[in-house]
């Protein structure tokens, strides 16, 4: 990756350096995921759309980077996959989740809720918002990757409040200006307010 690309990194003092916790990062592009490895300098296991799976040469890319499958579609046919991920939390091990659930380059996606939603009703864990930046210009980019600080676990706080807070960090560590960040299926209570005003 150093061919390509110029990394710098800040916050790495924000990840635990014992027990499990999830990284919630901005997804740009599929070099995200070597690069993440490559800033927090520990293991990390990747959720990844089954899609990637499909074919050979990507399903041994991503299961090398430590990729867990996901099917989207049908999310029944991923219990296997989400009982080992929670049994890797269970052993301490780090995970990554993108809360946009693809790639959304130079602007922010909508955040999702489901596998966050499950993970809070099992487990209590750290949420590590993450902000990828890339450069501009030809030949070695440089790339940002900027750890947030722990978002405190709060089991009053809907997850789709909770998502929305973490998204709003993902925007402001990654650049991006991002007044009312976006969940799935969800309207946050000053947006009910100015709704209710017109």
């Amino acid at each position: 990756m150093s061919a390509f690309f110029r990394l710098r990194s800040q916050g790495v003092e924000n990840l635990p350096g014992q027990g499990s916790f999830v990284l919630l990062p901005k997804h740009q592009r599929w070099e995200d995921i070597p690069l993440l490895g490559l800033a927090a300098s520990c293991p990390l296991y990747y959720v990844a759309k089954q899609e990637l799976f499909d074919r050979p040469l990507s399903k041994w890319l991503i299961t090398s980077l430590g990729g867990i499958p996901l099917n989207r579609q049908r999310p029944m046919e991923s219990r296997h996959a989400i009982r080992g991920l929670q049994r890797l939390l269970e052993e301490g091990e780090r995970i990554v989740i993108f809360p946009e659930g693809t790639y959304f380059s130079g602007r922010m996606g909508t955040g999702q809720v489901g596998l966050l939603r499950l993970l809070r009703s099992r487990m209590r864990l750290a949420y590590i918002p993450v902000g990828i930046r890339y450069g501009e210009g030809k030949g070695r980019r440089i790339v940002e990757i900027r750890f947030g600080r722990a978002i405190s676990e709060d089991p009053s706080l809907p997850v789709e409040a909770f998502l929305e807070r973490i998204m709003g960090e993902i925007a402001r560590l990654s650049g991006f200006l991002q007044p009312q960040p976006k969940v799935a299926g969800f309207v946050s209570r000053s947006t009910r307010c100015l709704n209710q005003k017109n």
